[in-house]
């Protein structure tokens, strides 16, 4: 096994579309997938699992049905499952996600916005 740590930048560069994780590393069952956001995303929610944000470079906002939530650089947040939610960027974002393996990234909603799961980089 070759071991080597993951850069970042290194797999940022690999990709530019934005709201479609690619995934980085897997423990266990979850994924690490790295995503860039900017603009809105559509409202879904995630039945069986928990999502986790977090923001490694700029600002985004986890708009929920009655509050918000706004996440700078260096922050996280956890959205329990089954709560609809609707992330944005007003600029570009750049995130880790983690999640369990196999993932929507639109949950229940589906639609044009669904990215490939699976995709490694």
């Amino acid at each position: 096994m070759k071991q080597s740590p993951i850069n970042f930048e290194d797999k940022f560069a690999k990709f530019s579309e934005h709201f479609s994780p690619k995934i980085i590393a897997q423990m266990n069952d979850y994924h690490f997938k790295l995503g860039r956001f900017q603009g809105d995303f559509i409202w879904h929610k995630h039945a069986d699992t928990d999502e986790v944000f977090i923001v490694l470079e700029g600002a985004m906002r986890i708009d929920f049905r009655d509050s918000s939530v706004d996440l700078r650089e260096g922050e996280m947040f956890v959205v329990p499952k089954g709560i609809e939610h609707k992330p944005f960027a007003d600029k570009e974002c750049k995130i880790i996600l983690v999640e369990p393996e196999n993932t929507v990234n639109t949950g229940d909603s589906g639609g044009d916005m669904t990215a490939e799961t699976n995709v490694w980089i």
